[in-house]
């Protein structure tokens, strides 16, 4: 079999440990037998002891690897997806973690699928990246991607937030809540769903918009295209922050303005053949359990 991605990139949890180093090895292992030649990223080898290997850091995969294979969780396929989206490098997840949305193959028996797959073999899903930033005193002050959400939220020990909400230049609302969730339709499954949100289909060009225990219960969710430029600011409310997938954070002040866009990159996961949107969430959502 001759493999359509001659050099993949091994990505796993940084903070993994010796122990993540035989199945990481059993991966690169793997793949070089189906005929690839396999690159650890750097902080993945460090991190778990690899060695053997060559490394290289998120752009040298962008500009070097056809293909990333992420062993991990969610949290570790967010963490690489952002960085590569603008090279265009397709993403393929082995599940390590506990939920895995987008991480779907099994570790168990990964070689029997990842093995067609290499062959061209696949289905391919593209995702939606917020572009956001921090605004203070007409200044930007951050920037960051984010694949799942911005959460803008009160700090741990202080009471609600008040926040104006504007899309596209026009006034909703002043909303006065825990904290206020701009999801893309992968982040639907995660912070926004445990807040009441609505699940949003892969294809579909929007954000949904997830008040966190509004104190008006008339402040629903609402789901806004994605081409709508969405600013949210900090009008009161002490230690608040604005969270970018929950790995990256920054501080606000009062003033402080959080504009959320489109991203012009999209992130690319590659799935087994026959695999559908559906399939993902009847499995990690337990739906129809128990049904014959």
């Amino acid at each position: 079999m001759k493999s359509l991605f001659q050099h993949v990139a091994v990505i796993g949890k940084h903070q993994s440990g010796s122990s993540a180093r035989p199945v990481l090895e059993g991966v690169a292992h793997a793949l070089h037998d189906l005929g690839c030649d396999v690159s650890f990223e750097a902080s993945t080898a460090q991190g778990t002891g690899v060695t053997g290997f060559p490394t290289l850091d998120a752009t040298a995969i962008g500009e070097q690897c056809d293909l990333g294979l992420v062993v991990g969780g969610d949290g570790t396929m967010l963490a690489i997806g952002r960085q590569l989206a603008s090279y265009g490098t397709p993403l393929i997840g082995i599940n390590q973690g506990r939920l895995g949305f987008v991480t779907d193959i099994a570790l168990e028996n990964f070689a029997s699928v990842l093995t067609p797959m290499l062959r061209g073999e696949y289905e391919e899903d593209h995702r939606s990246l917020i572009q956001a930033r921090v605004e203070r005193d007409g200044e930007v002050v951050f920037r960051a991607l984010a694949m799942n959400d911005v959460v803008v939220n009160r700090g741990a020990t202080s009471g609600m937030v008040e926040l104006r909400v504007e899309v596209d230049g026009h006034f909703v609302a002043n909303q006065r809540a825990d904290g206020l969730i701009v999801a893309t339709p992968t982040g639907s499954t995660a912070y926004s769903l445990s807040a009441g949100g609505p699940l949003l289909h892969p294809s579909i060009p929007g954000w949904v918009m997830v008040p966190i225990a509004p104190h008006t219960l008339s402040n629903r969710p609402i789901v806004l295209a994605d081409a709508a430029e969405i600013v949210i600011e900090l009008v009161a409310g002490r230690d608040a922050s604005a969270n970018f997938d929950m790995q990256s954070l920054a501080s606000l002040l009062h003033g402080d303005r959080i504009v959320v866009q489109r991203s012009e990159h999209r992130v690319r996961f590659l799935h087994p053949k026959g695999w559908t949107y559906f399939d993902t969430l009847r499995g990690k959502l337990h739906w129809n359990a128990g049904v014959a």
